[in-house]
């Protein structure tokens, strides 16, 4: 036993001498989907592997793990080891100095296998600061069986008017199967990720060139409205409660017709374990409108390690392994290769993969389209799909989150949303110093 465990570590680009880090607990802050709950189980592989590391861990829903993360890295808290954090908070705390760099990995991690985008995302000022999870972009979900029963045929790209048409004509309420599941519930990395994604298909922008908020333009006002109304006739009730695991959630157990949202959930919508509709997914781009540009998302669940951790050197030896080929090939020996974590590795996308995952090729020709750089149609000032890379976007997004959670449940108007919107995110950014 002992030698197959010596053969892994040397694989990994380590040794039992090298780690040497003495009896550690490292206390690892996750959200709560279903690839960090497998992370959580198959790393019992790590602490046999590594006697004196052992792991403790802080399991989140999504909102409230941004909560807490956000309150400790800035009070430099010290209560995590390491943490699950996107590509916007790389960004904006590595550049505060708030993580450490993810320098001196091992050979056999093969940092040149991850996707540039993705090492880009996920660095600030030349220094990398997360290592990459999974990452992913936005599809189209769609039940091919009921398509087929109405006569129907999805476009390789359709747009979200014929996705409203779609929705439409398979919503069915009285049998509990619903048109169009899309995220109702707030939060800037929650419903706002997908509706900037709609409204930058309809040619919206957050800000223009000189950090104005554009809210009131018709551009916003088209696609928040497309959002609203088709939830409202054709979405399930309770929307507004409703991320991204309630809408898998859905979608599995047969009450979606059709869902947009990350391109990750594609290994559990055809699991069969998990989905009674596994045999009846068809897979295609997120919708576009007047453009496709940014019209599907990127994103990356990453593994950081803040400066005010006490195991640094144990925290990036487990960040290392639980992003690593050898965690890949664990999990294909485990779970079935196309469980995987995908997006992040070049390596991941052999035939083999590309044949046991039908979601793989829309995923990856998705990720490589993906601009951050570039994120609408006309030109902005931030970096940014689905988000805006500013420290304040967080409150900012958030807080535009629940005007239009509001609207979807009726409490405002689309036009009272929006003009809410516009005037509270112009109070923030003119407290902020904006432009600056």
């Amino acid at each position: 036993m002992k030698s197959c465990t010596t053969a892994l570590l040397i694989a990994a680009g380590m040794t039992l001498s090298s780690v040497g880090l003495g009896a550690q607990t490292l206390t690892i802050a996750t959200v709560n989907n279903s690839d960090m709950i497998r992370m959580q189980r198959l790393s019992k592989t790590f602490e046999s592997q590594h006697p004196d590391i052992r792991l403790n861990w802080v399991v989140l829903e999504e909102n409230v793990l941004r909560q807490r993360l956000t309150t400790d890295i800035a009070t430099q808290g010290g209560q995590f080891d390491v943490l699950t954090i996107g590509m916007y908070e790389a960004a904006l705390w590595g550049a505060k100095g708030w993580l450490q760099p993810m320098q001196d990995l091992p050979a056999a991690y093969d940092l040149d296998d991850v996707f540039p985008a993705v090492r880009q995302g996920l660095s600030a000022n030349g220094n990398l600061y997360a290592l990459p999870f999974y990452a992913e972009s936005s599809l189209t979900y769609y039940r091919t069986d009921l398509f087929a029963k109405a006569g129907l045929s999805m476009p390789e790209r359709p747009t979200w008017e014929q996705i409203g048409q779609f929705a439409a004509k398979l919503n069915q309420p009285g049998q509990e199967q619903y048109g169009l599941c899309l995220r109702g519930k707030a939060g800037w990395g929650e419903n706002m990720a997908l509706i900037t994604t709609l409204a930058n298909s309809y040619g919206a922008r957050w800000f223009n060139e000189q950090w104005q908020p554009e809210f009131t333009g018709p551009q916003w006002n088209k696609a928040l409205a497309f959002y609203v109304d088709n939830m409202k006739q054709y979405g399930p009730p309770g929307a507004s409660s409703n991320g991204f695991n309630e809408n898998l959630a859905l979608f599995n157990s047969g009450k979606c017709a059709i869902w947009v949202d990350a391109s990750v959930a594609g290994s559990f919508v055809t699991d069969k374990g998990q989905s009674k509709v596994a045999e009846h997914v068809g897979f295609t781009y997120a919708p576009h409108q007047v453009t496709d540009k940014g019209s599907a998302w990127l994103y990356s669940w990453a593994l950081a390690i803040p400066a005010s951790s006490r195991a640094k050197d144990a925290a990036r030896t487990f960040a290392t392994w639980a992003t690593s080929r050898e965690y890949a090939a664990l999990v294909a020996e485990k779970d079935g290769i196309a469980n995987v974590p995908p997006g992040t590795r070049a390596s991941t996308y052999s035939e083999a993969y590309l044949s046991a995952a039908p979601f793989a090729r829309v995923t990856l020709e998705s990720l490589k389209a993906a601009d951050p750089a570039r994120p609408t149609a006309r030109p902005v000032p931030y970096v940014g799909i689905q988000l805006v890379t500013i420290p304040e976007f967080q409150a900012i997004g958030t807080q535009v989150g629940k005007l239009f959670s509001a609207a979807l449940i009726g409490q405002t108007t689309v036009d009272q949303a929006l003009a809410a919107a516009q005037q509270s995110t112009e109070r923030e950014m003119k407290r902020a110093g904006y432009p600056k």
